[in-house]
């Protein structure tokens, strides 16, 4: 890998970090569409886990009051029912094609967020609806590392306040992060090349998630919304291009 190439990745991994700290989401929509460009999928996958891994522990001692497990509980027990389904789709799922179409969804779902006009929260479904879309999201945290996408979709309609969101969302994703990486090891999905990006690509992400939590703690609830949003329809875009 040449000079070039570990600036990119060194450089998407604080750009990882830095929104994974802010929001408690996002490593792999932010880093997908910039490491593809250097890195083979078949890297990228396990090193998007271990990455998420690493920005995920390091800001917890800050946060881990607002993990809430009543909240958390209805995503997390089913999710991790799906991580092991997303991992052994990996061989027979188009990838590219499932990231292109949450990309899709993701861009579209951030315009209607930021141009409608404010509405109450969506209580539809309760906890069932909860558990489904933690079951769907623990699959694509298997299959893509992008457990985080559905999920802070369904909180934003939520309306849930900051506190609730962050602690979902790094309860959900650090726990989904780890089953998919011990997943990811069963099934030899972590080489030696993988291990050697892990090693470019680790200052940057926990550089940046130490920074993304410092800025985190000073955000209103309308502002951490916002910035929510304007990430998934920056990240579907990455995704789009990618």
């Amino acid at each position: 890998m040449g000079s070039g190439e570990i600036a990119i990745l060194a450089l998407g991994a604080l750009a990882g970090g830095f929104v994974s700290g802010l929001t408690g989401f996002g490593t792999a929509l932010t880093v997908m569409g910039i490491w593809l460009y250097v890195v083979p999928p078949v890297v990228v996958a396990p090193l998007v886990v271990i990455c998420s891994v690493a920005s995920q522990l390091l800001v917890l001692p800050r946060i881990w009051r607002q993990v809430q497990p009543r909240l958390v509980l209805p995503f997390l027990l089913p999710g991790l029912l799906g991580v092991p389904i997303g991992t052994a789709l990996l061989a027979s799922l188009d990838a590219a094609a499932l990231k292109l179409g949450i990309g899709v969804f993701l861009v579209g779902y951030a315009a209607f967020a930021l141009l409608r006009p404010p509405a109450a929260p969506w209580a539809w479904g309760g906890r069932v609806a909860d558990g489904g879309l933690g079951f769907v999201s623990g699959v694509l945290g298997g299959l893509a590392g992008l457990s985080g996408a559905l999920l802070t979709v369904w909180a934003t309609l939520r309306g849930w306040p900051k506190e609730a969101m962050r602690g979902v969302f790094t309860g959900f994703n650090l726990s989904i992060a780890l089953v998919s990486f011990g997943a990811h090891l069963a099934t030899g999905l972590v080489t030696p090349a993988v291990l050697e990006a892990a090693a470019l690509a680790l200052p940057g992400t926990l550089a940046g998630a130490w920074l993304g939590a410092r800025a985190y703690g000073r955000m209103s609830d309308r502002v951490f919304r916002q910035v929510v949003i304007v990430l998934l329809g920056v990240s579907g875009l990455v995704l789009v291009v990618g």
